[in-house]
């Protein structure tokens, strides 16, 4: 037992030094691929180096309605749950890689009676019936001379950690869909509350016209154009309530709820347009934006098959080992002549493969630039999403102001239109085109302000901001 324990003392230090030896791997190290970017972001006024994506998402949304739906979308969402899941997977997977680093041991026996039978096999014996015995363990460890394992094990750290990125990625969407789903919702029910004042005012105007009518001022001309209108605003508000509910129901999925309702704060009553909305500098997207930190993974994970794919060339090494008992009768199983042990070191390689090796490093090769071209074009992706971004929160601006000039002015032209007529300076023509153009107008400048805060959603998201757990 002493001379196993020593040789098997000698297996390891043998593999140690294995080990030591084989600190180099084939192949190209990493280097990030490099790309072509601005030192600012197109259509970014500000001066600032800073970045609204460094800021909380629950800062950014000031509305705690909002902050506990995107919170409820962050723990229920089935698309997160599935992101997490592959990230399970690919860290299993990596955890398997890393397995080929140490010693592979087993173990095994086998016990049989039989005669001219010794362990299961044919074995001429003067035809004595008899019982055999063995068990042992088994080591084999295959020494990494060439880093074709470590390479492997890089290439599944990265793709693991590619997934967790990928994760990400899922986690900002969903909370900026959240989001823009809910500005959505409040936007429509400024337009019900449109609708419901342009109903009224329609109506008070028809009440007027049958007056007049009846009275003997008027005409049916009059009457029939001013319920028309009224007809139409009437109109609007099924069509803007079936939108609440589709939006209502898409939130639903969002937050992994059965379709319902949605409570929510009035647009204004909580959250407000942020005074001003850095993007910060286009090299810190390299650093923030989930999706091309997963694209510089997947890059680091294809260079590693390259090394691999190279060690394919090379020689297996393997180191075995093995310690036990056997006995062809069990009676002297326990006796010292039974103890087995053995250490042997093995080398395979290819020879002729007819192309197959040189046709794996080449498709490796090739996966490896297709990889840098797809960082690149994310990081391109970035900086056009952010700069859209960007001007669309600039050129909102001026359309809001003007459109809110417009609304003032028109709500005054009704007011003065319905007057004049009162005294009889002024026909309905008048009070119908004034209300008319009024109604849109406050449409418009509703949608304008809601699109103002999904471009604030849109920056955010675009910059990789807000991942963070509250």
């Amino acid at each position: 037992m002493k001379e196993a324990r020593d040789n098997i003392k000698k297996f390891w230090a043998v593999s140690g030094l294995a080990l030591f030896l084989s600190g180099c791997a084939v192949g190209p190290n990493f280097k990030r691929p490099a790309v072509d970017s601005s030192t600012r972001f197109r259509d970014d006024v500000s001066q600032s180096t800073n970045s609204i994506a460094d800021v909380e998402w629950w800062k950014v949304y000031q509305d705690p309605v909002l902050a506990g739906l995107i919170q409820e979308a962050l723990t229920n969402n089935y698309d997160l749950k599935i992101a997490a899941a592959r990230v399970e997977e690919a860290r299993a997977i990596e955890t398997q890689v890393r397995s080929q680093f140490v010693p592979n041991v087993d173990y095994s026996g086998d016990v049989s009676r039989g005669k001219n039978d010794l362990f299961g096999n044919f074995y001429p014996n003067s035809g004595m019936t008899t019982s055999s015995a063995v068990v042992g363990l088994n080591a084999f460890w295959e020494v990494d001379f060439w880093g074709r394992i470590r390479r492997q094990s890089e290439a599944a750290k990265a793709r693991m950690l590619a997934s967790n990125e990928g994760k990400k990625s899922v986690r900002l969407s969903l909370m900026s869909d959240v989001a823009a789903n809910y500005f959505e919702l409040q936007e429509l029910d400024r337009e019900l509350e449109i609708d419901a004042a342009t109903t009224n005012s329609f109506g008070d105007s028809l009440t007027i016209f049958k007056r007049r009518s009846e009275g003997g001022k008027g005409n049916d001309l009059e009457t029939a154009r001013a319920m028309a209108a009224l007809a139409d605003a009437n109109s609007v508000a099924p069509r803007i309530q079936d939108e609440i509910a589709k939006t209502e129901n898409a939130l639903c999925v969002l937050l992994g709820r059965v379709p319902g309702p949605i409570k929510r704060a009035k647009f204004g009553e909580t959250q407000q347009l942020p005074p001003e909305v850095p993007a910060g500098l286009p090299a810190q997207l390299l650093e923030r934006r989930p999706d091309i930190k997963q694209a510089e993974q997947l890059v680091r994970a294809a260079n590693a098959d390259v090394g691999e794919s190279i060690a394919e060339f090379f020689p297996k090494i393997g180191l075995t080992a093995l310690f036990g008992r056997i006995s062809p009768e069990l009676s002297a199983f326990s006796a010292g002549s039974s103890t087995a042990w053995g250490m042997a070191a093995d080398a395979t390689g290819p020879l002729f493969e007819g192309g197959k090796l040189v046709g794996q490093y080449r498709q490796t090769k090739a996966a490896k630039r297709e990889s840098i071209f797809a960082y690149r074009q994310s990081v391109l992706i970035a900086l056009h999403d952010v700069s859209d971004a960007l001007s669309s929160n600039q050129r909102l601006v001026d359309i809001r102001n003007q459109q809110s000039i417009e609304v003032e002015s028109l709500q005054r032209a009704v007011k003065l239109s319905s007057e004049r007529f009162v005294a009889g300076k002024a026909n309905y023509y008048e009070v119908l085109e004034a209300q008319q153009q009024l109604f849109p107008a406050q449409l418009n400048l509703a949608r304008t302000e809601r699109d103002q805060m999904l471009s604030v959603v849109s920056l955010y998201k675009s910059l990789g901001g807000g991942w963070q757990d509250k």
